[in-house]
């Protein structure tokens, strides 16, 4: 009966430590001020927008794969036509961001749903981070002086802070 009250005392600490930390990563408001952003980028927020070839659906521009891949992790069966459905297409979007962002930066999460679970790695993705920078309405908390290991970031979309001409430099949460 030791050993479980003792994992207990031990593990929980860090497990609610972590989890706060992740919880942390993105407020609420930031991330539906991303999807606000994504939504611009992706249709100018047309609903009833179709691109590529009829394959990418919505505001969002969301492709079967991904619909389908958001779905279930909401335990949802909504067909992929729904993506042109604002409320459903945000639902689903933030699902998707939510878990292959988990613990990402804004940025990442916009490269995620531009390329994939794995969009934050992939070269073909920077081209969509700049559209998102240069949106220019991230979340206020993501306003602030880069930092000496945030200009790397600013450097991996081929941006630096006075490449800009608005006058708020642009910070996305590490």
């Amino acid at each position: 009966m030791k050993l479980p009250v003792l994992c207990l005392v031990v593990f929980m600490p860090a497990w609610f430590a972590a989890a706060s930390a992740q919880a942390a990563a993105v407020a609420p408001n930031d991330i539906e001020q991303l999807l606000d952003a994504i939504a611009r980028i992706e249709s100018h927020c047309d609903p009833n927008a179709v691109g590529d070839g009829g394959r990418a659906l919505g505001a969002y521009q969301i492709h079967r794969a991904y619909w389908e891949d958001g779905t279930t992790l909401l335990g949802v069966d909504w067909p992929h036509r729904d993506a042109a459905d604002p409320k459903k297409a945000r639902r689903v979007v933030k699902a998707y961001l939510l878990h292959y962002g988990k613990g990402r930066s804004l940025l990442d999460m916009a490269r995620i749903h531009n390329g994939g679970p794995h969009g934050h790695k992939k070269e073909a993705t920077l081209c969509y981070a700049r559209k998102i920078l240069a949106d220019g309405d991230l979340p206020s908390s993501a306003h602030a002086q880069p930092s000496s290991n945030l200009l790397i970031q600013w450097s991996q979309v081929g941006l630096h802070p006075t490449d800009t001409e608005r006058p708020t430099t642009y910070h996305l949460r590490e």
